[in-house]
């Protein structure tokens, strides 16, 4: 067992749930193992090791930041085209999150704060984004630190300080988009009542981040099988509340905007809704979450 400083890459499939409901499964698994081989060739070519695959999730390592930020780009680039499956050419869209810091090697695989933070990171990033730390940006060289913008401002579970969320800008048209978007460090007007079963929790943005799963770790418990141990969090930003599945058969929820479908996924929280995890709310009658925003 050796501790190092590396870049931690997490790079998964956006939306793969709805390429197998959309397309089926003959299709979609051809797609989602070409894009599985292209991000792995990605990584190699850019000095990095490939450490595992998670399902559409490629877990990597590289010997710096920059490098990171060169393979994650090229990954973006290379699928940003499409995916090309018996002569014609589909849509697909990943995303990708790392953090440059100390990590433990073992048995082939690597542990550490860096790990969770890129997990993190991945875990933030949409489709077609690359999401980085202010402290991996600090450690690129000039021509890449260039091409990072602020984001946000996070409070991270297990962390003191907050953490400065940057987006690494890969196509030309991004720099407008995120330089319009800098974050508002503000937290929600209101409190966030939680209601599974008899268990009532009223949340104030100062008790965030929590988690929900079937987990000992997790700060509300649901006995359920198709929960994930880990499955949902809870987040202030940009005053707002806001849900984040980080789970691996997703979070349906009813909300006042309509009915949505979250897979390592987040959105803002508005009224009352409810919410069911892995399992539609039809298909699970007993065990859904009742959510309710307090505003006085």
């Amino acid at each position: 067992m050796s501790s190092t400083e590396l870049a931690i890459l997490f790079s998964d499939i956006s939306g793969s749930t709805r390429l197998y409901d959309e397309l089926g499964d003959d299709i979609a698994r051809p797609l989602v193992t070409a894009c599985m081989e292209q991000m792995s060739q990605s990584i190699t070519a850019n000095g990095g090791t490939v450490i595992k695959t998670i399902g559409d999730e490629v877990m990597c390592t590289l010997p710096n930041a920059d490098l990171a930020a060169t393979a994650a780009v090229v990954m973006q680039e290379n699928i940003s085209d499409g995916i090309n499956f018996e002569g014609k050419v589909y849509p697909v869209s990943i995303r990708i999150g790392f953090h440059f810091g100390p990590v433990v090697h073992e048995k082939g695989d690597v542990y550490g704060d860096a790990v969770n933070i890129a997990a993190r990171m991945t875990a933030l990033a949409k489709g077609g984004q690359l999401i980085t730390t202010k402290e991996t940006v600090e450690s690129m060289n000039p021509v890449h630190r260039s091409n990072a913008r602020l984001l946000d401002r996070l409070t991270v579970k297990g962390k003191r300080n907050t953490i400065d969320i940057y987006e690494f800008v890969w196509q030309e048209d991004d720099a407008t988009r995120i330089a319009t978007g800098l974050f508002t460090a503000s937290a929600p007007a209101g409190k966030l009542k939680l209601t599974f079963g008899s268990e009532e929790q009223i949340i104030d943005p100062t008790m965030l981040p929590m988690s929900m799963g079937r987990g000992n770790r997790a700060d509300m418990m649901v006995n359920d099988t198709f929960a994930s141990r880990e499955h949902i969090s809870f987040e202030s930003r940009r005053d707002k509340f806001v849900l984040l599945d980080t789970s691996t058969n997703g979070t349906y929820i009813e909300t006042v905007d309509g009915s949505f479908y979250l897979r390592r996924e987040e959105i803002a929280l508005r009224g009352t809704g409810k919410i069911s995890l892995g399992r539609e709310l039809d298909q699970n009658p007993d065990q859904f979450i009742s959510f309710e925003i307090i505003t006085q």
